[in-house]
């Protein structure tokens, strides 16, 4: 999971592209990185760690341009060094750089083909790096001698789709010509499009979030579509063509479960009003089933499961409290590196208020339980602040497979409800009662939002990965590159940054 940002503005857009990173802060804490333009020089600045702290008065000040693209990173494919940090850049053909979401499934098949047949050099682990290069091989097969415009921006875009499998929403730079954004053809990765009318004209904005277009004062235009190419020249006018064969919208529904905050609208799917959804679906499946637990109070886990939380206790006509204060100064725990440190941090993340839950029988209510780390010392914790009995209820069905589209769900062997019941999961984390959401029920929550949409991508529920192409031994294979202390995940270098004024040209040299 990763967030992008891209705007074609009619003043400098590096405060706003700023500003837009920190409030997709939550899609990635790893890396953060912004690249302008003005004229044909890209002016690049990238670096490990927050976007607060990667980012001086010194390093805006460089960054020029009315147009740009930005990045915040947690690594799924790759390493976390620094110079995996987005945006990518090549300088053959034109000069493009490159921010991107997802993951792609065949990457190391496009790696071969880029040495063998299209002769370009992949200086990284990461396969944004790879997407990039073939962007710009197709760009520059297209193009040949030819003047560069929107119909050979649009063919290679389906040259890029007819290539490469897996989820990517992209946002990139070419110099001298605009912002291009696309979406794999499943919209596996949530892109939107919005604008904004300034005293010199329209400015354009795509972000993989409608919350960035509010906060920069954007007005959401629409999702760019599964398979969409949107073309943005610097003069700022707007071209957009569907450049897949067959696109059909499978969005990923864990965006809606834990990813996405919850003021955003995905797909046209309110993610706040389908978190009030499944604490219906949660409230309804206890009255049904669990009729028998003898609840006082209901504590959401904060933050991501509070909508849910708060609509099951009204629906059940039960006590609601906040019972744990959460340090925001602490990175999420699921995608830290060891379990060792994802179990010291939940109690740095995780407080509780002893007088809510002392002599109680409370019910916990969480979004997922994915390694059972957090949710395992969580129980702990409320036994010791007093709690009589714990009940634990996901507000998503049992997490079973890894994801493979872009969150750091990598390994079945660190997925707590793998080749284990209920009755297991519930002995492992240590509560009197467990209560998962049904998956149906998760799809309908979601799908009230927009009936339109068919289908959704529930592959780390059920297994189904809607791009067709995931085998047993892919997942064999990322299990061993991306598990725990794989040689994959090398140390970040805190120390190393890049920041580089880049020049776009039609030489055969590529820099990254």
């Amino acid at each position: 999971m990763c967030g992008i940002i891209g705007i074609v503005g009619k003043n400098p857009v590096n405060q706003l592209l700023y500003d837009g990173l920190l409030v997709l802060q939550h899609r990635g804490q790893d890396a953060a990185g912004i690249v302008t333009c003005d004229g044909g020089t890209f002016y690049m600045h990238k670096n490990n760690g927050l976007v607060q702290d990667v980012f001086h008065t010194r390093h805006m000040r460089n960054l020029l341009g009315n147009a740009g693209i930005a990045h915040v990173r947690y690594p799924t494919a790759g390493s976390s060094s620094a110079a995996e940090a987005q945006p990518f850049y090549v300088n053959s053909p034109f000069g493009i750089v490159l921010g991107h979401n997802g993951n792609l499934t065949n990457s190391e098949q496009l790696k071969e083909e880029m040495f063998r047949q299209d002769l370009r050099h992949i200086n990284t682990n990461s396969d944004s790096e790879v997407l990039l290069n073939v962007l710009a091989h197709e760009i520059e097969q297209k193009a040949g001698k030819a003047t560069l415009d929107n119909d050979i921006i649009f063919k290679a875009v389906a040259g890029v789709h007819q290539r490469v499998r897996g989820a990517y929403a992209v946002v990139a730079m070419i110099a001298n010509y605009g912002l291009l954004a696309f979406r794999d053809p499943y919209g596996i990765r949530p892109l939107v499009i919005g604008q904004a009318q300034t005293d010199k004209g329209i400015e354009y904005m795509v972000a993989s979030e409608s919350v960035a277009l509010d906060v920069l004062g954007f007005q959401l235009l629409r999702d760019v579509a599964p398979g969409e190419a949107v073309f943005i020249d610097l003069d700022g006018h707007l071209y957009s063509q569907q450049c897949a064969e067959k696109p059909i919208l499978s969005p990923c529904i864990f965006e809606y479960v834990y990813l996405a905050r919850p003021d955003s609208v995905i797909d046209r799917i309110s993610v706040y009003q389908s978190r009030l959804h499944m604490g219906e679906s949660l409230a309804e499946k206890i009255h049904r089933e669990w009729r028998h637990l003898d609840i006082d109070v209901v504590i959401p886990i904060p933050d991501t499961s509070r909508p849910s939380a708060l609509q099951l206790a009204n629906a059940l006509n039960l006590t609601y409290r906040e019972g744990f204060i959460k340090n925001r100064y602490i990175g999420r725990t699921f995608i830290m590196p060891g379990q060792a440190i994802r179990k010291k941090s939940v109690r740095q993340k995780l407080n509780p208020i002893g007088m809510e839950f002392k002599g109680k029988n409370v019910l916990l209510v969480d979004d997922s339980i994915v390694r059972g780390t957090t949710s395992q010392r969580i129980v702990q914790m409320a036994r010791e602040a007093g709690a009589h009995k714990v009940y634990f209820a996901s507000a998503s069905p049992p997490v079973r497979y890894p994801n493979v589209y872009g969150i750091d769900m990598p390994s079945r062997w660190e997925l707590l409800a793998t080749n284990r019941t209920d009755e297991e999961i519930c002995r492992e984390i240590g509560a009197d009662a467990l209560i998962y959401q049904d998956l149906d029920a998760l799809v309908r929550d979601v799908q009230l939002g927009n009936p339109e949409i068919t289908r959704f991508d529930c592959s780390c529920f059920d297994g189904n990965y809607v791009t067709g192409d995931v085998t047993e031994s892919y997942l064999a294979a990322i299990e061993a590159l991306r598990a725990d202390g794989a040689p994959a995940r090398k140390p970040a270098n805190s120390s190393t940054q890049l920041d580089l004024n880049l020049v776009g040209s039609n030489n055969d040299e590529d820099l990254a």
